[in-house]
């Protein structure tokens, strides 16, 4: 069983973004030599979120807008506490909402995906530059 791994770098253009990372990870998944395994995609950043989703202009948008919609009742007239520190405890909610990593199986040294999946990490927080982890087990 081989363990390998690599990193790829975004740089995000706006505070909130969609960035389609899947012909990166995919670009980087096959030089690290795993045939067949398991592949994790892991950010190592406390504001921006890695998931598999449809790329469709109206979902990035969506995507974009979400943390609002579901964290804006809870800011209350004082706002977040973190939001006195650095003024973006949203993007820190977001992100433990949708997590800061993916698990997805691997066959011929790249992530298997179905027909509308595509590998996205939702910068809350941007622009910025962030670092995607690749780390893969198998053969």
């Amino acid at each position: 069983m081989a363990v390998s791994g690599a990193e790829i770098e975004v740089r995000t253009e706006r505070r909130v973004q969609v960035v389609n990372i899947t012909a990166k990870v995919k670009e980087a998944s096959r030089k690290l030599g795993v045939a067949k395994g398991i592949l994790l995609v892991s950010v190592r950043h406390t504001t921006c979120c890695a998931v598999v989703n449809e790329d469709e202009a109206g979902l990035r948008h969506d995507f974009e807008r979400l943390g609002d919609s579901l964290l804006s009742p809870f800011r209350g007239e004082k706002g977040y506490r973190h939001d006195q520190i650095d003024d973006n405890a949203q993007a820190h909610l977001t992100s433990i909402l949708l997590g800061h990593s993916i698990t997805l199986p691997l066959s011929e040294g790249v992530p298997v995906l179905g027909t509308w999946q595509s590998i996205l990490l939702l910068e809350m927080d941007g622009p910025r530059p962030r670092t995607v982890d690749l780390t893969v087990l198998g053969e």
